[in-house]
């Protein structure tokens, strides 16, 4: 008769160990840190209608078919201005343009 007793005080502790257990398990990994801490910096890329625009003037002054021409990369240079690297059909150029929609510049690279 002891054995019946030793199984059923196992019992009740083998469901205490899986509950304690499954709650171990839904423990959350600790958040990431709030953005401001890490250390990527912050790139702003050129608004897509100045990308376009861009394009349209390197297909002009090039005479590429501008189907061909694709912005590659843009960034921020100040308050009014970006520049926005493309390939136009294998030639690299840059274009920088104002946040007015000026082109101010297309210079092959």
């Amino acid at each position: 008769m002891s054995a019946k007793r030793t199984a059923r005080r196992s019992i009740p502790a083998v469901v205490l160990g899986l509950v304690a257990g499954t709650m171990i398990a839904c423990v959350s990994a600790p958040a990431p840190p709030p953005p401001e801490q890490m250390s990527r910096t912050k790139v702003e890329t050129a608004p897509a209608d100045l990308q376009l625009l861009c394009a349209s003037a390197v297909a002009k002054a090039s005479g590429v078919d501008s189907a061909k021409i694709l912005p590659v990369s843009s960034s921020k240079l100040d308050s009014k201005t970006y520049q926005v690297e493309l390939d136009a059909g294998g030639k690299k150029t840059s274009c920088l343009v104002d946040t007015e929609g000026n082109v101010k510049s297309i210079v092959p690279v």
